[in-house]
Formats: C-alpha cells, sequence, structure tokens
C-alpha cells in the first residue's frame, strides 16, 4: 500500500509546502505553483472507466478497478544547462514567468545555493526539441539541473561542490545510472551548447556521475565506424557535425571543431564501449 499512495502524498507535499511559504519576491508565483500542483492532484485521483464505443457506435462496457501495484514514474537521466544569464536571481525570474515556457528542477548559484524549483516527479521545460538514443522527450523521464554560468566564464568551486553534493542525492533517490548524467548539448547538438567546453565533466565521471576516457587509450581497429560509436552512446547522428562536436566539448575539451582526429578517435573508442 505505500507504494499506491507514494505519488499522490509527494505532491500533496509540494502543494503543502508551496502554500506555507513565508511573503518574499516568489510568494505570487508559489501560490500558482501549489494551484498548479493541486490541479495535477485532481486529475491523477479521478477514478473513472475509459468511456469506449466500438465502430458502430455501441458504448463497449467498462468499469474502474483500482490496482493496488503502481508507483511514480521516476527520473531517469539528468541534464545539465548553464543558464546563459547574468546571475541565479535573473533565472529565477525567467523560471516564474509564464511567457518564456521554460523552467527547470534546480538552478545551482554562484554562491552555491540550490533552488529546488520543481518536484522531481513532475516534467519541467527544460530539454526541448531533443533526442538520446530511442528516446524523443526527454523532459519526461529527466531532472533538469541549471548551472548559473553564461557560457564563457570557469564553473567555480563553490557551485560545483554544491552540485556533486545534489548529483549524489539524486542518484540514490532515485538509482540513475551513471551514463545517464548528460549535458543538454548532448541530447540537443545542433541547437544546444550547454554546458561548454568549460564544464568539469572528468570530475563529475570520477565520482560516478558520467563516463571520461580512460589515461591509457588504444587505437580503435582499422574497421571503426565512429559514428556508428557515437549512435550506440546515444547521440542523434541526422546532423553528424553537430553531434562530432557535442561529443569533443563533452569528452575531449582540448577544441571543438567537427572533424575527428586521431586523438578524438581514441577517446571515441575508449568512452564508446562503456556505454
Amino acid at each position: 500500500m505505500k507504494n499506491t499512495t507514494y505519488f499522490l502524498l509527494a505532491l500533496a507535499a509540494a502543494a503543502s509546502l508551496a502554500s506555507c511559504s513565508p511573503k518574499g519576491p516568489y510568494a505570487l508565483t508559489n501560490k500558482v505553483y501549489k494551484h498548479q500542483t493541486d490541479s495535477v492532484l485532481e486529475v491523477i485521483s479521478r477514478e473513472q472507466p475509459a468511456m469506449l464505443q466500438d465502430s458502430l457506435g455501441v458504448q463497449i462496457p467498462s468499469e474502474w478497478v483500482g490496482t493496488v501495484n503502481f508507483n511514480a514514474r521516476k527520473p531517469n537521466y539528468v541534464i545539465i544547462h548553464f543558464t546563459a544569464q547574468d546571475s541565479a536571481k535573473q533565472t529565477l525570474k525567467t523560471f516564474t514567468l509564464v511567457k518564456p515556457q521554460v523552467s527547470a528542477h534546480y538552478v545551482v548559484a554562484k554562491d552555491g545555493k540550490v533552488y529546488h524549483m520543481l518536484n522531481d516527479y513532475l516534467r519541467a521545460w527544460q530539454a526541448g526539441i531533443s533526442k538520446w538514443g530511442s528516446i524523443t522527450d526527454m523532459n519526461s523521464c529527466s531532472i533538469g539541473i541549471e548551472i548559473d554560468n553564461n557560457g564563457h566564464e570557469p564553473f567555480n568551486e563553490v557551485q560545483v561542490k554544491s552540485l556533486l553534493a545534489l548529483l549524489a542525492q539524486l542518484k540514490k533517490a532515485y538509482n540513475i545510472p551513471t551514463a545517464n548524467f548528460i549535458g543538454h548539448q548532448d541530447i540537443a547538438p545542433a541547437r544546444k551548447p550547454d554546458p561548454g567546453p568549460l564544464f568539469p565533466w572528468k570530475l563529475l565521471a570520477t565520482k560516478g556521475f558520467g563516463y571520461w576516457s580512460d589515461e591509457l587509450l588504444e587505437l580503435p581497429p582499422d574497421n571503426f565506424d565512429y559514428a556508428t560509436a557515437l549512435r550506440l552512446i546515444g547521440y542523434d547522428i541526422s546532423n553528424l557535425q553537430a553531434a562530432i562536436t557535442a561529443f569533443k566539448r563533452h569528452f575531449v575539451q582540448v577544441e571543438d571543431s567537427p572533424v575527428m582526429s586521431q586523438l578524438d578517435l581514441n577517446v571515441l573508442y575508449n568512452v564508446y564501449r562503456k556505454y
């Protein structure tokens, strides 16, 4: 019975917390959040049979019988972004306005403060048009984390420390596989540049969040098909040059031209064998 009520309790708790939020600059948006979660609770609590008709318009008998075996659809990926804005405050404002139509579950500020903006079980609008492997709706299976960074500066030690703590919590809570910590450019290589070549993917990999190449690299075989290797990792290779650039920004971080050097091939061969 615990599993049957977990999601309802989680959403109810989120709504309750929002309703108890103190007054401040986000009091109004917290109120809207509560209204939205109340709407979600109302939808998933409906107990009505499917209303079906056959090809002649005759109603097909149906009945609601609640199962006792279910739980929430948990997130299975973490997508990391940079905000491409000037401050965490600016990003919080963006994510609390209707017009931009964008959001994320978490924002990590430069001072290390972590803003939790959406219950982890709910679907943020952060991945957009994207693809990873056979998944074309990344929003429905991922948690989005925005790092306060304009895209042209190093990620500072304080915010990276907070990010690592957050990733550790998410990985443990949802049993997220090591391979499933990826960047926005990985899933949208022709459209997005974040989190960029300055992001410390190697450090994250040493902590179990994503993969990195080994120190010693062997040459790939003569028949090594790098396009297929990129696809097997998860990249959308419909725009192969964009996929190459995305891979190099994540796993090589020396330069990001859309051409595979021998070093790039060596790294790719090593990395794809981990997937």
